[in-house]
């Protein structure tokens, strides 16, 4: 379908309109599904959603953002769509080879019940997108039950905003020759893939929607290596602090990290699995060509993990540090004290004896008795001091 017969205006080079694209941070409040009254409870209190049960189409709500892009060996096209029945209505052009449909926000129920009419999306995915957030996972659906042969995959995606960790579900439907992608809240990590689309003659305009799955899944992926990188920076830092200047406020932020590893370690374990199923397992949907591709991102996805448990092991190994010189400093101040405890105690018996209410005291007759028992305190204390350095303990 070129840019003019498709309803959002498309620029004869075929890049997007010049549109400012929302940011996530914006958007992150106004994701209020209208949904039936049993689908607000838990996830899988249903047996999937049913296309009646959801909202009809209605005004787009600002918050929802669609684009579609149909590419070929030859020719490209990016839209941004406003006006969704039109485009469902019409037909793919015939010389697209791939369709790649992408909606940011699932704050309209009726765009996801208009897409799913068009594409005979199953209910149980439908359920999983429209609930979040979900564990990843890969789900094949066969050609039956009016529902068209898909593979529905879910994703975490991983986005490091002013130093804060922020993830986000991403649902992906792969066809024979369409891709539709759902997120939370527009903006995203494909920049790059939509880069590769304009390229003539890249390897994915001369491959199926398949490989362009493979794609999303594989910029997925490749972000969290900076996210990683930068925990390192963190950690490398914080043990500078610890073993310099241990303080409160260090332990809370050694916590931190490890709730952040940790969020980390639950968007990419379960996607382990979700990529060796997926090379493993042949669909009707996924070439040949594109499994091949597969184990090169299950390598990344495994050597993400590792990186990941051992920066969780240094962020044990430097909570164990903390504790380990806040002991040590509490040591130090308590062998102090010690001494000097130790060093008064004499002083203290001396003090006590000479302070006592008797009338007859031979030293209180003494011309030079104040000054020998301060001569006596004194020597005490330097004979005691003397010998805790020969010890040793000073």
């Amino acid at each position: 379908m070129s840019g003019e017969g498709r309803p959002g205006a498309t620029q004869p080079d075929g890049n997007p309109p010049a549109a400012a694209k929302p940011k996530k941070s914006a958007l992150r409040g106004k994701r209020g599904l209208r949904l039936p009254r049993r689908f607000k409870g838990k996830p899988g209190e249903g047996a999937g959603i049913e296309l009646s049960e959801l909202a009809p189409l209605g005004a787009q709500p600002p918050s929802v953002r669609i684009t579609c892009i149909d590419y070929s060996p030859q020719q490209v096209a990016f839209a941004e769509i406003q006006d969704v029945p039109a485009f469902i209505a019409e037909h793919r052009p015939e010389w697209s080879a791939v369709r790649w449909i992408n909606v940011d926000g699932l704050s309209d129920p009726g765009v996801m019940r208009a897409l799913a009419e068009k594409y005979r999306l199953h209910p149980l995915a439908i359920e999983d997108v429209l609930h979040v957030p979900q564990r990843p996972k890969l789900q094949a659906y066969g050609d039956e039950a009016g529902y068209q042969a898909r593979l529905f995959i879910i994703a975490r995606e991983l986005e490091l905003r002013e130093g804060q960790l922020h993830t986000e579900q991403v649902s992906i439907f792969v066809g024979h020759h369409t891709v539709l992608t759902f997120q939370e809240a527009p903006g995203d990590v494909w920049d790059p893939v939509r880069q590769r689309i304009r390229t003539p003659g890249s390897r994915l305009r001369q491959n199926d929607a398949s490989f362009l799955c493979y794609s999303l899944i594989d910029a997925i992926v490749d972000e969290t290596f900076p996210i990683l990188e930068s925990f390192g920076d963190r950690l490398e830092g914080l043990e500078d602090v610890v073993l310099q200047h241990p303080s409160p406020e260090v332990i809370q932020e050694i916590h931190r990290v490890k709730r952040e590893l940790l969020l980390v370690r639950r968007a990419l374990w379960p996607m382990r699995e979700v990529l060796s199923k997926m090379q493993r397992e042949p669909h009707e949907c996924f070439s040949d060509v594109t499994r091949t591709y597969m184990r090169d991102l299950y390598d990344h996805a495994v050597q993400a993990i590792d990186i990941v448990e051992t920066y969780r092991e240094v962020a044990s190994g430097l909570t164990e540090t903390y504790m380990t010189a806040m002991s040590n400093r509490m040591n130090e101040i308590m062998k102090v004290l010690t001494i000097i405890g130790t060093i008064f105690l004499p002083l203290t018996f001396l003090a006590g004896v000479y302070g006592m209410n008797f009338h007859h005291f031979p030293e209180l007759e003494m011309p030079y008795g104040y000054p020998a028992f301060w001569l006596i305190c004194l020597g005490t204390a330097a004979a005691m001091i003397a010998w805790f350095r020969r010890r040793g303990w000073l």
